[in-house]
């Protein structure tokens, strides 16, 4: 019995041994045969992408965006007895106001203690945070609930990004504004109007950089085949044809001109004639895109591309075109003008000349409103209204500015009447933008060619250029077609009775059309407030042509100045001297019996520099 019970208590320590020694050659096995499986520190680094930046034809920018940083901490481990300390040491870094900081802190848990910080105060601040963490004023937390403890540090992470506008006002309110938005957790902008929001989705940035992946004791991440890594994708610069310097010039007279009128607002635009690119586009009602007011409100939307108007004798030239184009007049033909005098339905239309007759150009000349009665009379309604669609009234122009309003002109069953017919000759009756006849004007300009407008010329990325959009290219008058147009308005500018006399500059080949109209109102026409443009072409020694379009919006100043020629006029004249003295314009030299002969003819001095 006891024989037999030894030999089993010998089997079980056997059988242990067995099973002990298995246990150790399976783990030992495991463990040299299975892939060891080790906790792995994760960590990651993320870099937001920046929007584009907006920039000038000379290379200035115009706007920008620049990285913000928020600084966080957790109150709860800051010493008690080192907070002053704190504060003022974050205060001495940062620039906020201790009073500030001290309520913020007196908060328990997680604050933001500041959100707009730049890139150099972030750095700045990351080294406080530092020295803050050595110098243990940052104690240990033990959260009552969880018992995990931590110790946090000053945290400066990324905020979002914040717009800068470096001109100021300057081309507003061309270039638009922005609004913020939160992606993420990150605050962004998106454009909400002109340049800003029409190349909105090229501006923006694409993707953020995020690296992550298993760390080492040093907080580096390994990049291992285990790392995710994503590339930091900005948005495209967008680089306009308008240089910083000029449009300021511009500016600046524009202001001292509203002034001097009175003015609601004074408008220019300056189209470079085969290219379609706008050197300059003035508004005097601007605002700082990087503060904007309440009192700014009125400013917001751009009155060149967005205000339409009727533009009264600006229009006739367009109509003496499509009369060209159908080959219903002749330029030296004379048409009867009955003395000025000419009774329309119930009003009678008066001429300030009172001619018996003029030849077909001279009623361009002399700005005829009868004369213009007679030859549009033989336009059929069709013609009238598909000719004017062809220089682009009641359609977008297609320039790279946000909301473009089309204006409107009359249905052609309207213009079966004879009253509407004879009112749309001489610009009453229809409406167009700034933009519009800026845009027709430049295809009389061009040799007949219309050509899309553009305010940007290209993009740019990391060293490379792109093209964004083709520009539209039409005839829409033969060159020969286009050049009696333009013989006419040069007439209108060199002729003795032409409305535009005094835009004369020695060496320069200039032409245009003056137009002043009443402003609409609920009851009829004022007879108190007027708008007064002008719009025409200069041509200099070295071929280069631009188009150039003024409007004086409700001049106040009294008689005559509210009339074109008293205040669009000059301003198209001061607009042309400024492009000499810039270098955009090279006069023709002159000799001294060609300046004598001006200056009687003008009857005063004008300086010309001979080369």
């Amino acid at each position: 019995m006891s024989q037999n019970s030894s030999q089993s208590k010998v089997y079980v320590v056997f059988l242990l041994i067995v099973l002990g020694i298995f246990i150790f050659l399976t783990v030992i096995f495991y463990r040299s045969s299975i892939e060891r499986r080790l906790p792995k520190l994760q960590s990651s680094d993320y870099t937001s992408a920046m929007r584009g930046s907006i920039l000038s034809q000379d290379g200035f920018s115009l706007a920008s965006s620049q990285k913000l940083f928020k600084a966080m901490v957790d109150t709860r481990n800051i010493d008690p007895n080192k907070k002053e300390l704190f504060i003022k040491l974050y205060t001495l870094y940062s620039g906020d106001d201790p009073k500030k900081i001290r309520k913020i802190l007196a908060k328990k848990g997680l604050v933001t203690l500041s959100y707009e910080i730049d890139a150099k105060g972030a750095a700045y601040l990351k080294e406080l945070a530092r020295k803050l963490y050595r110098n243990k004023v940052f104690i240990a937390y033990q959260d009552p609930k969880t018992g995990i403890v931590s110790t946090q540090g000053m945290s400066i992470i990324e905020s979002g990004e914040r717009r800068i506008y470096m001109a100021s006002d300057a081309l507003t309110p061309a270039i638009g504004y922005i609004k913020k938005i939160e992606i993420d957790g990150i605050t962004k902008v998106e454009g909400v109007k002109g340049i800003e929001k029409v190349y909105d989705n090229l501006l923006s940035s694409t993707q953020d950089e995020l690296t992550k992946g298993p760390r080492d004791l040093a907080n580096t991440i390994i990049l291992s085949k285990d790392a995710e890594l994503s590339r930091r994708i900005d948005g495209y610069n967008v680089v306009l044809n308008i240089p910083l310097k000029l449009q300021k010039i511009l500016e600046k007279m524009a202001v001292a001109k509203m002034n001097e009128l009175i003015a609601k607002e004074v408008i220019i635009g300056v189209m470079e004639a085969k290219s379609g690119a706008i050197i300059s586009l003035v508004s005097t009602s601007r605002y700082n895109p990087s503060s904007i007011t309440k009192k700014d409100y009125q400013s917001l939307n751009s009155t060149a591309s967005e205000y339409a108007y009727e533009m009264g004798s600006v229009m006739k030239p367009f109509i003496f075109a499509l009369l060209l184009k159908a080959g219903k007049i002749d330029p030296l033909e004379i048409i009867n003008v009955y003395g000025g005098k000419y009774k329309l339905g119930k009003r009678t239309i008066t001429d300030s000349h009172k001619n018996d007759t003029l030849s077909a150009q001279d009623v361009i000349v002399e700005s005829s409103n009868v004369g213009m009665i007679q030859i549009v009379d033989r336009l059929s309604e069709f013609e009238l209204y598909n000719g004017l669609l062809e220089f682009g009234f009641s359609q977008k122009s297609g320039i790279d500015l946000s909301y473009e309003q089309v204006g409107n002109i009359p249905s052609i069953s309207k213009l079966k009447n004879k009253v509407y017919k004879s009112t749309l000759s001489y610009g009453y009756g229809v409406q167009a933008t700034f933009i519009q006849l800026l845009s027709a004007y430049n295809a009389i300009t061009n040799d007949g060619v219309m050509v899309t407008p553009r305010i940007a010329s290209h993009l740019e990325k990391d060293s490379k250029t792109y093209k964004y959009k083709e520009q539209e290219f039409t005839q829409i008058l033969s060159k020969a077609q286009a050049q009696k147009m333009k013989d006419i308005l040069i007439k209108v500018v060199e002729s003795p009775n032409g409305t535009a006399k005094r835009t004369q500059i020695p060496g320069l080949i200039i032409g245009g059309k003056t137009g002043t109209a009443h402003i609409a109102t609920s009851g009829g026409y004022s007879d108190k407030r007027y708008n007064a443009n002008f719009f025409g072409f200069v041509r200099d020694a070295k071929g280069k042509e631009y188009t150039i379009g003024v409007l004086v919006r409700e001049p106040m100043k009294p008689y005559p100045y509210y009339y074109a020629s008293w205040s669009a006029l000059p301003i198209f004249r001061s607009t042309i001297e400024l492009m000499v003295e810039n270098g955009y314009l090279t006069p023709a030299k002159l000799d001294p019996k060609a300046i004598k002969a001006i200056n009687a003819k003008e009857g005063k001095n004008i300086n010309v520099i001979l080369d």
